[in-house]
Order: C-alpha cells, then structure tokens, then sequence
C-alpha cells in the first residue's frame, strides 16, 4: 500500500469518528447522518448519508460522495461536514453525470469548486474541543497531559473547562473562546494552567481552585 492510500484510509477513519457524533445530534436542522461509507475501488473520497433520525428506508435517505484531495492537499474531517451541510441546504443543480444511485439511495457526486462550505460552528467547535480533552487515547490529548474533568457553556461563546494535570494541584477551571487555534492551544494547556498573570477567583464557582481566562490566547 502507497502513502497516499494509507493517508486517504486513515482520513476515511477520522470522518466517520467525526460524523458518528451526528447519528443523535443532527448535522443540521432534521437531518441525521445514517450512514458514512468508504468509496469503492480506492477512490480517494467518503460517502456520507442523511436522512431523517431512525429512518432506514433507502428512497428516503440521500447519500453524498464528498472527495478528500483538494489539488496536492487533503481536506479535513470538518471540511467534509462544511461541505455536507452545504449540499444539503438550498437548492442545487447537478449535472446527470453526477447524479447516480447505491445500494437503493440516490447518490450526488459533489464537486466541491461549486460549493460554498458552510462555516464551522460554536458547536462544531465546542465538540472537537471537548472530544480532544475527552479522550486520552487521542495523540493530541497525549501530547497536551491534561484531563477533563468537567465544562460549562457560558456567555459569548466561551466554555469553562474543568482540568486537572501533573504540573497543577487540584481542579483548575480554564475559560477558552470557541474557535481559533484549537490545536496549539491543546498543546500548550498544562503550562498555560499554572501562569499566575491569568488566574484570578472565581467566587461563585466551588467547583475549582481558580479561574484561568484563556479568552484571548
């Protein structure tokens, strides 16, 4: 197996990890995702199908092939749900050459050059966030070495997390804005803890040592 085949498997994987969060909560207004399938013969491409929350009836699912490369690149997991959300909204022409059907579903082959991705969202945010601090089998979370013990949605976009991690003593409550660069501030979040100049009390809060405002990093 090539590198590029191994990078488009392991992007497949990370895909459907990211769109299994919508089988419940829905990726926009009604619409569930029922299904997230690799396309065949090594198309470097996901199919992902939308459809009503517990509806399993082909005719009334419609399946979408979202491609991975973008030129020399490769597109993100929150790349394919911009896209998905945007196909799914409004009104959009397709060619008959890209219109075909599988396994009794109809099938949309997007182009995504004459798509306009739909921005990522607080909750978008909020949950790959959490999920990075929620799981420490993820390599970002083994990397950062700190655990989430709690979070709160406050006001203005902003999450209160809860950590605790071996350079700070107890429950420390950390204040991100949503959005940015979520990564870097991953990495960094231990040592960002414990810096005095951005711990201040929080008295109406018992469920920490102390506030630190991450807001602006």
């Amino acid at each position: 197996m090539s590198d590029d085949e191994r990078e488009i498997e392991d992007l497949q994987v990370e895909v459907a990890a990211l769109l299994s969060d919508h089988v419940y909560a829905p990726l926009l207004e009604d619409q569930h995702v029922r299904g997230v399938l690799p396309a065949p013969l090594q198309t470097p491409a996901v199919r992902a199908v939308l459809g009503d929350r517990t509806e399993t009836n082909p005719a009334r699912l419609t399946a979408y092939e979202i491609p991975l490369r973008a030129g020399e690149d490769l597109r993100t997991p929150h790349d394919v749900v911009a896209l998905l959300r945007a196909v799914h909204t409004g009104t959009h022409i397709y060619p008959r050459s890209r219109v075909t059907s599988v396994m009794g579903m109809d099938l949309y082959l997007v182009d995504p050059a004459e798509v306009t991705q739909a921005p990522f969202t607080k909750d978008d945010w909020a949950a790959t966030l959490l999920r990075c601090l929620a799981h420490p089998t993820d390599p970002v979370e083994e990397r950062h070495g700190a655990r989430l013990r709690g979070f709160l949605f406050r006001d203005g976009g902003v999450l209160r997390l809860y950590m605790d991690s071996d350079e700070v003593a107890g429950v420390i409550a950390a204040e991100a804005r949503l959005g940015g660069a979520l990564t870097a501030l991953l990495a960094v979040l231990p040592s960002l803890l414990g810096e005095e100049y951005r711990i201040s009390q929080e008295p109406d809060d018992p469920h920490c040592r102390y506030l630190v405002d991450l807001t602006d990093w």
